[in-house]
């Protein structure tokens, strides 16, 4: 049985069956001729010669060829064992430098079975975050990731939080230091959704993060065709039926905004608080080509279902009416269809009266 094992293990360093037997022979031997290596080994003595070089590079063996006849010696096996490892760890940094050159971009899909690597994956994207997160997890996780959280706020990243579970109706995050910009609170246990810029994303299922051992699987995504699909799931399907528990100050104005969204949510703020804003947007017709060109008007309406109170015709409406010039203009953000203008970019001011 001893024997077996170690020929497993030593076949998993890479060496062959006839290279183990003969190894072991030497090793049972301490030190001896080829010939005797060869008949106990059971293999000619040109290939004790050779297989002794290969092993002798390999740090295994020691081969006197000053002696005649020549003598072959096995190393201590702690030698063995220290030189390896050394090897083992010079390889570490090189394979993780190859790693680290495939860019998260181009690893599309990665299967997560482990609660601790699903909360490594968040902490990640979150560090990555530009312009938008939309997170739903477990309250009773929050902690574990709640200074990565404050972090991506401080960047000025516009983070939506949503807190699952019975333990959500326990935390308090209606202060100065939020964990987010709006956060909402639902003691169902709905699924983990979480993206980052539409460029990054994790789906889990709830119980993966709620108990360590609950045998389930998570899925991070790296593919911007797919990630969208999880941020309209987010506002469409939990983010309306939680409670908002909190929601930040929109940041001064005036202030310019590459994330359409990041703009309605500032916008539908200040019209909440009866400040009347102007926006400049750099935006093109959405029912013909006719290329981006910049309009400026007042904000006379925000169309969302971000913050309280929702006005949106669907979940994941986010538009801004402007009075442009006496007409009445609505923008949309990329990709839109129903509104006038898709609008790439977006600037807010404090409007003059």
């Amino acid at each position: 049985m001893e024997d077996t094992s170690l020929t497993d293990r030593l076949e998993r360093l890479g060496l062959s069956e006839k290279e183990i037997d003969t190894y072991l022979s030497i090793l049972d031997h301490g030190e001896a001729k080829a010939s005797t290596i060869a008949d106990d080994a059971g293999v000619s003595k040109r290939y004790v010669y050779s297989v002794s070089e290969q092993l002798e590079d390999r740090g295994f063996v020691d081969v006197n060829d000053h002696a005649v006849p020549t003598l072959i010696r096995a190393n201590p096996p702690e030698e063995v064992v220290e030189r390896l490892s050394a090897e083992l760890s010079s390889l570490g940094p090189d394979l993780a430098a190859r790693w680290n050159r495939v860019t998260e971009e181009r690893r599309e899909f990665e299967i997560i079975k482990a609660q601790s690597t699903v909360v490594k994956r968040i902490r990640e994207f979150l560090a990555s975050a530009e312009d938008e997160v939309t997170l739903s997890v477990p309250a009773k996780l929050l902690p574990e990731i709640e200074d990565e959280l404050r972090e991506t706020v401080d960047r000025n990243v516009l983070v939506f939080l949503l807190l699952t579970g019975d333990e959500s109706t326990a935390v308090d995050v209606a202060s100065d230091v939020a964990p987010a910009s709006v956060v909402r609170v639902w003691t169902e246990r709905a699924p983990v959704l979480f993206s980052v810029d539409t460029q990054l994303g994790l789906f889990a299922p709830y119980e993966l993060l709620a108990r360590s051992n609950a045998g389930q699987q998570a899925v991070a995504i790296a593919q911007e065709q797919l990630v969208p699909i999880l941020t309209g799931s987010f506002f469409g399907n939990y983010w309306p039926i939680a409670e908002e528990a909190h929601v930040a100050d929109p940041e001064p104005l005036p202030t310019d905004y590459q994330s359409f969204r990041h703009a309605v949510f500032a916008a539908t703020r200040y019209q909440n608080q009866d400040e009347p804003i102007v926006a400049t947007v750099d935006a093109r017709p959405v029912k013909d080509d006719d290329g981006y060109r910049e309009l400026t008007g007042r904000v006379v309406d925000v169309r969302q279902g971000l913050v309280n109170p929702p006005n949106s015709r669907f979940a994941v409406e986010n538009a801004l009416v402007l009075d442009v010039d006496g007409d009445r203009v609505t923008v949309g953000g990329p990709g839109a269809f129903l509104e006038d203008y898709e609008a790439r970019g977006v600037t807010l001011e404090h409007a003059d009266d």
